[in-house]
């Protein structure tokens, strides 16, 4: 499962830049990756997990903007076709999974 989140934040005044990129750094901390700008995915093995992760981003929103967050199944994540001019290119792969029972 992957959870994706979409933002829209001002960074018309100091603090509002300061905000943006807080709220950037802490995605980035929190293991998502930049798909593009504003656009940021984390790879979560299970539903639980992606639900721990989407209290983390309500943790960090900042208080100006728009900010949404999308679950999509690794299926879905797979058929996204991304195309750099006219050329395509594979999307991102699925992390290996490392389990210590």
């Amino acid at each position: 499962m992957w959870v994706i989140t979409m933002f829209d934040l001002p960074v018309d005044t100091k603090e509002a830049r300061k905000a943006y990129t807080n709220f950037r750094k802490a995605l980035l901390s929190d293991g998502f990756v930049m798909l593009q700008f504003s656009v940021y995915a984390r790879h979560c093995p299970s539903e639980e997990n992606a639900v721990v992760h989407e209290r983390r981003v309500k943790a960090f929103l900042p208080e100006d903007g728009e900010v949404r967050l999308l679950k999509i199944t690794d299926k879905q994540f797979e058929r996204m076709k991304v195309f750099y001019g006219k050329m395509r290119k594979s999307t991102e792969k699925t992390p290996e999974q490392l389990s210590f029972f």
